[in-house]
């Protein structure tokens, strides 16, 4: 096998964020830019003799030229072998589910998750370790730092593999399998889920509808909704793989999600309606004319969870994001299991899971998932949701009221204001700090100011320290706003305000969110100054 050593120059913006290195296809098509990025990571590993590494992505554009580059780069760079996913293809929790199930020594997952993409819009990458859950800042800080002095990187010659045949073929010792990207996650979710009371519940004439947004979960919804558990093949839309997502913009919410949304307040309306995103990591959940908050989902699944066979035995304890809000803090209270508070990314829940300290998880940006993988996983919840269903008989409604009933009602609702010029989004951060110090016991309204801080998180397995991750504005009744910039997008940048308020009062419980929240609006305006520093009246999205 002959190996070119190729010559080249550091990137400065190399800089992995929440989840990887995302970025618009134009600059990874730059001459070296995906080369050094994935050299960095292989510099920064020890990689031991015969490691495989597992492979795969979402299907957006670029994601097979990258995956070939890749495959050439592991040959050269002292992997013995490649799992990838058919087509190119893996969603992230099934990629996640092959690093634990064959034992491999890591994987790169080519995904912007519900960013949009095409050749104008988003891709991306990250490395996930042999837990399968993505690698923690310790490993991202090096392989940043790698990349600031990269000088060359090694490509194996070796002919491009044929991604749309199963099997393995070998160069020189170097061996590629391409496998099946769906069966051994749907062989996983059928070992969770009570699969025969799923599909009695179908039969019986209930209805379901399950939007893939054009994205990676469409031939994983065959397999699982029409094969297994029989539902009709008009129960999935939009599950064919794109690569610009139909030209649409993967992000299962009540605004991204318009179509499935116009259906699941319709006349016609199926029993239970529900989306992901495009690496299928993300889940959205509608009843009839109904939406679940990610964070009430979170917290009824847990709450519930004992009827869903995989956690029959109860939980060992749950985690949250921290802007996520706390209503699986009562159920875990109530439960006697311990709730962990964490900063929003996926890898930090998964010193929690591998040390035996939560069996579920979850963040307000429409990930939730459990130990069975370590990356949040849509279908997942999904699955949850038609078993919960099925076990109790209820209605989507009726489950969610009975839970507000039972634990009070954590009214929350998240605004995004997406594209806004870095320099205003960075006003809006210094404003709020900047009255740290003065704002506990002024009064607004309703609300007295109890307390402002920047979160950071211990992690209590490690040690680790982060800082900086979302400033606090907490009341003394309960209410909390929250405001940080989001690590997800590729330009300009997102100000997410979250917004909670607790009430155990049954009438405020049948309220709409935002008229339940508009005083605490409004007073998020008054202290960070947000209209006024950006110019934007109105979020972008509101979920």
């Amino acid at each position: 096998m002959h190996i070119q050593v190729i010559a080249t120059q550091p990137f400065t913006d190399q800089k992995p964020g929440t989840s990887g290195l995302r970025k618009k296809v134009r600059v990874f098509q730059q001459l070296h830019y995906l080369q050094n990025f994935v050299q960095s990571i292989f510099n920064t590993l020890e990689i031991p003799e015969n490691a495989t590494l597992t492979l795969g992505g979402d299907g957006r554009f670029y994601n097979k030229e990258a995956i070939q580059i890749i495959i050439k780069m592991a040959a050269a760079n002292g992997f013995a072998s490649v799992l990838v996913g058919q087509h190119g293809i893996l969603s992230t929790p099934a990629a996640s589910n092959v690093i634990r199930k064959y034992h491999t020594f890591g994987g790169i997952i080519l995904s912007a998750s519900h960013n949009p993409g095409g050749p104008e819009d988003d891709f991306g990458i990250k490395y996930n370790i042999s837990n399968g859950g993505p690698a923690p800042e310790k490993i991202t800080d090096r392989i940043f730092a790698t990349s600031k002095t990269i000088t060359e990187y090694r490509i194996a010659e070796i002919p491009e593999v044929n991604l749309s045949k199963l099997g393995t073929t070998v160069h020189d010792g170097f061996s590629v399998t391409v496998i099946d990207p769906v069966r051994d996650y749907a062989d996983l979710m059928q070992s969770m889920f009570d699969f025969s009371a799923i599909k009695r519940w179908l039969a019986t004439g209930h209805r379901l509808k399950f939007d893939a947004m054009h994205a990676v979960t469409g031939p994983y919804a065959r397999e699982i909704f029409v094969h297994r558990l029989g539902a009709p093949a008009d129960s999935l839309m939009n599950c064919d793989v794109s690569e610009n997502f139909g030209g649409g913009h993967p992000d299962p919410n009540l605004t991204y999600a318009a179509e499935l949304v116009k259906i699941a307040y319709g006349a016609q309306a199926p029993d239970f309606s529900a989306a992901s995103d495009g690496d299928g990591d993300r889940n959205m959940i509608l009843g009839q004319h109904f939406f679940v908050t990610p964070s009430d989902s979170l917290a009824l699944i847990a709450a519930n969870a004992r009827l869903i066979p995989a956690y029959a035995q109860g939980l060992s304890g749950v985690a949250r994001s921290m802007p996520t809000s706390g209503a699986v803090d009562r159920v875990a209270a109530r439960l006697g299991i311990a709730c962990y508070e964490t900063p929003t990314g996926w890898k930090f829940f998964g010193n929690l899971m591998d040390a035996g300290r939560v069996a579920l998880c979850g963040e307000e940006s429409f990930g939730t998932g459990s130990d069975h993988v370590r990356e949040k996983d849509g279908l997942w919840a999904v699955l949850c949701w038609l078993n919960l269903l099925a076990a109790t008989g209820e209605s989507v409604e009726s489950l969610v009221r009975k839970h507000w009933q039972s634990y009070g009602r954590n009214v929350y609702s998240r605004h995004d204001y997406e594209n806004v010029p870095a320099a205003q989004a960075n006003a809006v951060i210094a404003h709020v700090k900047a009255q740290a110090s003065q704002l506990p016991g002024q009064v607004f309204g309703a609300y007295t100011v109890k307390t402002v801080d920047d979160f950071s998180y211990t992690d209590p397995v490690d040690g680790s320290v982060s800082t900086g991750q979302g400033l606090r504005i907490l009341f003394a009744c309960g209410s909390r706003v929250v405001i940080r910039l989001s690590g997800t997008g590729t330009e300009g940048a997102t100000i997410r305000v979250y917004l909670e308020a607790f009430t155990e009062d049954a009438a405020q419980q049948q309220l709409d969110a935002q008229d339940a929240l508009a005083e605490l609006i409004a007073v998020s305006h008054q202290i960070s100054l947000l209209p006024q520093l950006t110019g934007r009246q109105q979020p972008t999205v509101i979920t």
